[in-house]
């Protein structure tokens, strides 16, 4: 059973600047919500019980946000406005916050949830990335392969060739559901082995922290998760699942525009 969930929230967003020079990426409003707000109703939906929150010295607006306002309540109440008491509302879950005191990428801020999640499976939800699904959440797709398989799930996206650079890209021998991943490549210049993209959904076996430990700065001079996947390889089957629904990246400002238009209408 997988009841804990991690989202990283620490990075700097710097491709959403000048803005996140003041405002957190996930605090981004899609809508009336938070970004992240959103991230956090699929966990949920998904049936995660707990989750974890990795922030920065920068980003207690997150924390605010997922705070109750008791000043604000009471003067709702007190101006006969009760009626908005209902846009507070906030995603029923255990939310828990740890800091990541420098964005050393995300296979670190990852590392950090180590005692949070224990010795359980548990999943882990990019903010940067949404997917819309007539289907299941994104999340819970992959959990119910990995109850299937017992073995870590990583959701995946077929990709145009000109934009595999941006990605971690799996080599497979076959792309039908699911997909047992042979190896795994952070941001190929050139020779991408598929054109199976990894987006930000996750399921991971407690076996991840492991391949975490002593792994040095790869691309980027971060702490380069993809790293750890490929050492997790070494030990134990992973899969891949093609995510149904439409994954829109709010680091694109196109796909951000898209995607605000989308739940404007919801």
């Amino acid at each position: 059973m997988v009841r804990k969930a991690i989202i990283p929230a620490a990075g700097y967003g710097t491709r959403n600047l000048p803005i996140t020079k003041v405002i957190p990426k996930e605090m981004l409003p899609v809508g009336l919500k938070p970004a992240i707000h959103y991230i956090v109703e699929e966990a949920v939906q998904s049936g995660i019980e707990q989750v974890l929150i990795i922030t920065s010295n920068s980003k207690n607006a997150i924390m605010d946000y997922f705070d109750h306002s008791l000043e604000l309540e009471t003067l709702l109440r007190s101006k006969n406005k009760e009626y908005l008491l209902k846009h507070l509302e906030l995603p029923k879950v255990e939310i828990f916050y740890t800091r990541q005191s420098y964005a050393r990428g995300l296979g670190d801020a990852i590392r950090l949830g180590k005692e949070f999640v224990g010795n359980e499976p548990f999943g882990v939800l990019l903010p940067d990335d949404f997917v819309i699904s007539s289907e299941a959440p994104a999340l819970k797709q992959l959990i119910d392969l990995y109850k299937e398989t017992n073995s870590s799930v990583i959701g995946l996206k077929q990709v145009q060739q000109e934009q595999l650079k941006n990605y971690g890209v799996i080599q497979c021998s076959s792309k039908t559901n699911p997909i047992e991943i042979e190896n795994i490549v952070e941001k190929p210049k050139t020779d991408p082995p598929s054109d199976m993209a990894v987006i930000g959904r996750y399921i991971f076996t407690p076996e991840i922290f492991k391949c975490l430990e002593g792994i040095k700065a790869g691309v980027d001079g971060e702490i380069q998760l993809t790293d750890a996947i490929k050492n997790l390889l070494g030990t134990e089957s992973i899969y891949g699942k093609i995510i149904s629904g439409d994954r829109y990246d709010i680091g694109v400002l196109d796909e951000y525009v898209e995607l605000m238009k989308i739940m404007s209408k919801r």
